[in-house]
């Protein structure tokens, strides 16, 4: 019954049959993996055994491990390699928007100390002074009820039955289910999210600012600031509590650790990391070549924030070079040492990649817009969430990033020049990419004296020109490299000197 529990079970089987899916990816995190084997046969018994499931078809269900990217995201690519018709996440998630995969999260149920939590929560609101918003993991998304309960309990207990009122506020979980085709789009193309911007709350006439992060979403009242709040964070010292830390940095934050029982006030810690982030924006502004690392291929509008960043990166005279290559880490990145810096475009919870050990720096699209848009000064203010990006660029960058649409059919972004050079081409559109790459890497060069200048018409001629090292030259008497031939060429199934071999033994043969 736990299993069932934890893992929702009949919820999930209702979720797949009242969709009609066929073809299920089941989406564990390494941790959870152990129980992979039983949730999937306890969810095949249900859906068997479910009046519902009326279709003669058997539902196929598919355990997906080993993300290429982060776990906390859907993982559209690898179901896509089996052609799932949805995806059911199990686990720690950051909530972000899919790109095409309908999605139903099962978030789990971490053990939590309800009457301990509550007690630490109302002595807290009482001593602070101020309204207090509760923010939590989203593994404790099933306490937070009984949390409710138990604070009203202290509170009217330990007023001696007033009808006193804590200012006292809570998160709410977003969604649990995801689905791109029913979510509004914008212009272009991304899933439309509230980041702040008025809004109206439930069936009243509350009129307020809403926030949103890390799959959580409030509504604070007109003229309400969430500065003016203290942040009681539930849940673990992980990534989604240091997205809320960097992006409410002005605000007071303690945190509740339920594995521990115990109400940590001290934060510095995490407060430094936004002392490291603003050294890392100022180291970019001095580099001349950028590697824009993809770290998501599901996220909603990734594909538009890599070609925002290229936009931005090539109007500052710099170059930038896309590239992809799973989680990133110092050996893989080290393949690179001409770029200065990287930016990686990802979750906002696997955004902060502690570069301490990487040859270069990596940084994030915020970051990346403060170090190379023209007169950006940080505030102090820092967004984790590149959509929320996607209309904080100056107009008339916004205005320029407008030339180019998505193309689906050649699945990438087209620029207008391409298609006004397409007739000379025979139709195939082959040498209007060779143009658009030359024009691409046609970049005011900040060194004059560059070997290079004007002559590389391509990524990799540019990398191999800036190398000191380049493989196994074989060099005589400080000669230019010359041709050296080590092994055998061919194929396999039969070498060039084994076919030589062969005739001349056929020779041989035929002289007896």
């Amino acid at each position: 019954m736990e299993l069932e529990s934890n893992y929702e079970i009949a919820r999930t089987a209702s979720f797949i049959l009242s969709r009609n899916f066929t073809r299920v990816a089941l989406q564990f995190p390494d941790e959870l993996l152990k129980d992979s084997t039983r949730v999937a046969r306890a969810l095949r018994d249900k859906l068997r055994s479910s009046e519902d499931n009326v279709s003669d078809k058997d539902i196929g269900l598919y355990v997906m491990a080993d993300t290429t990217y982060g776990s906390c995201c859907v993982d559209e690519v690898g179901a896509s390699h089996i052609n799932a018709d949805c995806v059911i996440h199990y686990g720690h998630t950051c909530l972000s928007p899919t790109s095409t995969l309908p999605a139903l999260f099962v978030l789990g149920k971490a053990p939590i100390g309800v009457s301990d939590c509550a007690e630490n929560l109302y002595n807290y609101v009482l001593t602070s002074g101020k309204p207090v918003m509760v923010l939590f993991g989203l593994e404790y998304a099933h306490a937070i009820p009984d949390i409710k309960v138990a604070v009203s309990d202290f509170e009217f207990s330990r007023s001696n039955g007033s009808t006193s009122r804590l200012d006292l506020h809570f998160g709410d979980v977003t969604c649990s289910v995801m689905d791109p085709s029913e979510n509004s789009k914008t212009s272009n193309g991304n899933i439309e999210l509230d980041d702040g911007f008025t809004a109206n709350q439930g069936s009243g006439n509350l009129i307020g600012t809403r926030y949103s992060i890390g799959g959580l979403s409030w509504v604070l009242p007109e003229g309400h600031y969430i500065q003016e709040y203290l942040l009681y964070w539930v849940g673990a010292d992980n990534a989604a509590f240091a997205n809320v830390v960097l992006t409410f940095n002005a605000c007071e934050i303690v945190r509740y650790d339920a594995a521990e029982n115990v109400l940590v006030t001290d934060v510095s810690l995490q407060r430094r990391i936004l002392k490291r982030r603003y050294y890392l924006v100022e180291k970019a502004k001095d580099a001349n070549i950028i590697g824009i690392l993809v770290g998501t291929l599901g996220v909603a509008g990734y594909l538009h924030m890599i070609h925002q960043m290229k936009e931005l990166i090539t109007r500052a005279g710099k170059k930038a070079y896309t590239l992809v290559m799973g989680r990133p880490n110092p050996a893989k990145l080290a393949n690179f040492p001409e770029c200065d810096v990287f930016i990686y475009v990802s979750c906002p919870q696997t955004a902060l990649l502690d570069s301490k050990e990487f040859l270069a720096p990596v940084i994030t699209p915020f970051e990346a817009m403060l170090a190379f848009s023209r007169g950006s000064q940080w505030t102090g203010a820092y967004v984790m969430e590149f959509q929320n990006l996607m209309t904080s660029f100056p107009v008339e960058v916004r205005d320029q990033l407008e030339e180019a649409r998505f193309s689906f059919l050649q699945g990438g972004y087209v620029e207008d020049y391409v298609s006004e050079e397409t007739s000379e081409d025979n139709g195939d559109g082959t040498l209007a990419l060779v143009k658009a790459t030359e024009k691409a890497l046609r970049v005011v060069d900040s060194d004059p004296q560059s070997v290079i200048k004007g002559t590389a018409k391509s990524g990799a001629e540019y990398f191999a020109a800036h190398r000191s090292y380049h493989g196994l030259d074989i060099r005589s008497n400080n000669s230019l490299p010359e041709p050296f031939l080590i092994g055998r060429t061919g194929k396999a199934s039969g070498y060039e000197d084994e076919k030589k071999q062969a005739g001349e033994f056929n020779e041989s043969a035929n002289d007896k």
